[in-house]
């Protein structure tokens, strides 16, 4: 390709809202643009590279036994019905309504539509497994689209479903898949992390994402620093802090003037922050009510949120305000689990369980209990806690520390959720109705596009991986004008050509040679042969773009000496 005939609009003006770097070299470099909030059009680099992307995918996808299918970007809101996401998957889902007035959904994911292909379709034991998988456009309608193609409304994803007679084939397959991804992003030459997971509003159990290692990643990973263990922050779990136990004591009602917090009331008692209880008081929002309910967890931790969600069964969680608080008949700054309204939901950390002599609000204004014990009481316990730096690795006697990561991939294991909802089911062995048993696995392709490039940059552009790149070689002419010039770069490029190295010459003969270094480093092809001066000694002058080291090679071994590199 030449780029006197691609449509390669670079510019040198950085977008105000673009933040991360993907966002402003993809933008800069010409690979994508901005037609609305959270909507993008790939140009014809961004195509290129887009495509790459997708065929490795699709090649592991492949390998690994799933059977490629198209499903409808557009689905019958009837399906979500059934499912109970066209409530569940609030705003996020867009709805719409055609001329006949019927309802439809514009689709983020198509877990209703792979059952409803299988449904009836598939009807023993004996014709399962079966992974189906597609890549097509999604829409999300996110509530605050940002950082370009990393949290876009339109996106491009592979997202497979695959069908089970049993828990044990579907951990099988979710293996298989697993080892699948791994593939996809190490021939992509990513630094990856696979890592526990929230199954958020997909539902099932078993989650893991595949995090790209980032520092501009929205995602905060807990991993250890002595084995493979990692977890979203949202899933993490930790080796249960312990301290010795405290001999016990009698409860008692102690005044504590204008002491709210859990640092005001340790210092006034002169007590451990350890052995006390932290309320937090929270309004859970379900399909047609909302309420509040109360979480505890210990005083040197800090709740985190979506545990605390899943906990509670909730679609989600916000700030109860001082009016809701006291409404529910709490006290705000001095609540405690002793003597609670009855009607109020309560969930208590694990790690909690078992302790004795506790100091907690009294639920009355200036006063806390000391001696609570916990172990009298029948309480509803779950693991609420945020998972902090310097905590003991789950696994192992390593400690965990946080890192940051942009999710790439995740895949979940399903159950029945989907196939119980919709009815539909299979004859088993023994000739008995059973619902398939699901798991659902996707990867974000136009996301990879940014985590690519979040992953290999510097400040001059883009650094585009060996299998991303749109050109490998980009041989300038540095003075188009010049006719030795101009015919000795169109010899290399047809030479490379020839060799099967994807290379672009740029042989534009408005544009000064500084100008098309700039694009070069912008862009981010891994190499540039640059034909210039040194043609009269027989010398071209080879860039690695990831180095920015020069080399000079001889005319008529430049094309073996790139062949040597790229291999």
């Amino acid at each position: 390709m030449k780029f006197s005939q691609m449509f390669i609009p670079t510019t040198k003006e950085t977008p105000n809202d673009a933040t991360l770097p993907s966002h402003q070299f993809l933008l800069r470099g010409g690979f994508i643009n901005q037609t609305g909030a959270g909507i993008y059009n790939f140009m014809p680099l961004g195509k290129i590279v887009l495509d790459k992307i997708r065929a490795v995918v699709k090649e592991e996808m492949d390998n690994a036994g799933a059977n490629e299918v198209l499903m409808s970007f557009v689905t019958p809101l009837e399906l979500w019905e059934q499912s109970g996401r066209s409530v569940a998957m609030g705003p996020e889902l867009l709805k719409f309504k055609d001329r006949k007035n019927a309802g439809f959904v514009l689709s983020p994911t198509n877990e209703e539509t792979v059952v409803d292909i299988v449904k009836n379709r598939i009807t023993s034991y004996k014709d399962l497994p079966i992974n189906l998988y597609h890549i097509n456009t999604k829409f999300r309608d996110e509530a605050r689209p940002r950082f370009g193609l990393m949290r876009g409304r339109e996106f491009l994803m592979k997202d497979a479903y695959s069908f089970h007679d049993s828990h044990e084939d579907l951990v099988r397959e979710f293996n298989v898949m697993e080892e699948a991804y791994k593939k996809v992003y190490e021939r992509l030459g990513l630094e990856f992390r696979v890592v526990e997971a929230d199954s958020g509003a997909i539902g099932g159990s078993g989650s893991k994402e595949f995090m790209i290692l980032a520092n501009s990643g929205e995602d905060t990973i807990v991993v250890c620093d002595s084995c493979a263990y990692g977890a979203n922050i949202e899933a993490a779990k930790r080796k249960p802090n312990k301290k010795e136990k405290l001999e016990t004591k009698a409860l008692e009602k102690v005044e504590t003037p204008n002491c709210k917090t859990i640092a005001e009331v340790s210092e006034f008692l002169n007590a451990d922050s350890f052995y006390s209880m932290k309320a937090v008081m929270k309004k859970a929002i379900y399909e047609e009510s909302s309420e509040v309910v109360l979480f505890f967890v210990r005083g040197t931790d800090e709740l985190e949120e979506t545990k605390a969600c899943n906990a509670a069964d909730a679609l989600d969680l916000e700030d109860a305000s001082e009016e809701e608080v006291i409404a529910a008949g709490l006290v705000p700054g001095f609540c405690g689990i002793v003597d609670l309204p009855k009607d109020i939901k309560v969930y208590v950390d694990i790690e909690l369980k078992e302790d004795n002599n506790l100091v907690c609000g009294a639920n009355e204004e200036n006063y806390h209990f000391t001696g609570v014990d916990l172990t009298s009481m029948e309480l509803q316990y779950a693991d609420l806690v945020a998972v902090q730096e310097g905590d003991s690795c789950p696994c192992c006697d390593g400690k965990l520390s946080y890192t940051k990561g942009i999710e790439a991939g995740h895949i979940f294991q399903l159950g029945t959720k989907y196939s119980e909802a919709m009815d539909a089911k299979f004859l088993d062995a023994n000739g008995k109705a059973q619902p398939f048993v699901m798991g659902c696995y996707g990867i974000g392709v136009s996301r990879l596009v940014a985590a690519v490039i979040e992953q290999h940059h510097d400040e001059k552009g883009c650094i585009w991986t060996k299998q991303t790149a749109p050109f490998m070689v980009d041989v300038i002419v540095s003075n188009g004008k010049k006719e030795n010039e101009l015919e000795a770069g169109m010899n290399i490029y047809n030479s490379l050509k020839q060799a099967g190295i994807e290379t672009i010459i740029d042989d534009r003969k408005q544009q000064r040679f500084g100008f098309k270094m700039g694009d070069f480093e912008l862009i981010g092809f891994p190499y540039a042969v640059v034909v210039g001066k040194k043609l009269q000694d027989g010398l071209v002058e080879v860039v690695d773009r990831k180095t920015l080291e020069k080399t000079e090679v001889k005319v008529e071994e430049v094309v073996e000496y790139l062949i040597n590199k790229i291999k």
